[in-house]
């Protein structure tokens, strides 16, 4: 049954106080923002028009790409739009929406990256055998896997938030709808649901992390009995791999694996890895990648040939 709910709206504090920061700001994170929707949307238009790039490594980029777009606007748009306002509120039933989409496509991007490292390591591990077993059918089932983990995840978060009383403080010290923030504005002591969502978030971006970890130390340690020319080309892609991996972990196990705090810089953390990292994605894995540069530049000049 759903606790009391006399809070039907809630204030947020946002990143900073002061209203030429927060200009700042403005100017700062809307073309990064754009930037986000701009290069990830380039990556999933490429990947589903190109011929070149239907191998199961693309098919998952295509979709991580989407689930960036998607993780990123559940926060951003309304983070970008408060900074312009002088009161900074959302109703109790979008923050709830907010909380359970950015946990759904959080945890489906924490799966399709160990999808994508599981991908690489039968490729570059067991090569005469990546075609058969990465088939079409399998990748189509650890895609919906990842979407389906990131609705149970985000499903069992708002179950243990609908029953709790919220009673009378309104004011979320954050500069959107998480979990903890949104504890401490209970009218009841929230210690056991702080170790569930600990467990629930901590332990799946903890767990996944050495996952990621392992297989990659696999990986490289496989790549001796390679030539140089393909050690070299499985490290550049690796290393795009690795590159995401510490950027998105790093700072979810900083933020979940420690009880929660009041500190600003949990605030800049949490900036990073939903405003900076999704932007940069796309450029990593283009700058690191020749085949997704040549497909980019095929549908670009394609694109011109249609105009002139």
């Amino acid at each position: 049954m759903a606790g009391t709910h006399n809070v039907t709206e809630l204030v947020i504090t946002g990143l900073f106080q002061g209203a030429e920061v927060q200009r700042a700001c403005f100017v700062l994170f809307l073309p990064v923002y754009l930037a986000t929707l701009l290069g990830n949307g380039l990556i999933v238009l490429t990947v589903s028009v190109s011929q070149s790039l239907h191998s199961p490594m693309y098919f998952f980029l295509g979709y991580l790409s989407l689930v960036e777009i998607c993780y990123s606007s559940t926060v951003v748009p309304k983070f970008i739009a408060d900074l312009l306002a002088k009161v900074k509120t959302i109703s109790f039933q979008g923050c709830l929406a907010q909380i359970f989409f950015f946990h759904f496509f959080g945890v489906a991007e924490i799966l399709l990256l160990v999808a994508m490292a599981y991908d690489r390591y039968v490729a570059i591990c067991k090569p005469l055998h990546y075609m058969s077993m990465m088939s079409r059918q399998l990748c189509r089932l650890l895609v919906a896997g990842s979407w389906l983990g990131g609705f149970l995840h985000s499903l069992i978060q708002i179950l243990i938030t609908i029953p709790l009383p919220f009673c009378g403080p309104n004011v979320i010290d954050h500069y959107f709808c998480d979990l903890q923030p949104l504890f401490k504005l209970a009218c009841t002591d929230t210690s056991v649901e702080g170790i569930t969502v600990l467990a629930n978030s901590g332990l799946i971006a903890l767990c996944s992390f050495l996952t990621l970890l392992c297989s990659y130390i696999v990986i490289l340690l496989s790549l001796r009995n390679h030539s140089a020319e393909g050690r070299r080309k499985a490290l550049s892609t690796c290393a795009a791999h690795i590159t995401v991996v510490i950027l998105f972990f790093g700072p979810a196990i900083f933020l979940y694996m420690r009880p929660s705090s009041t500190f600003t810089a949990d605030k800049l953390v949490a900036v990073f890895y939903t405003v900076i990292t999704p932007m940069l994605n796309p450029i990593i894995y283009t700058l690191r990648n020749a085949e997704v540069k040549i497909a980019m530049g095929k549908l670009w000049s394609a694109k011109k040939a249609r105009l002139g």
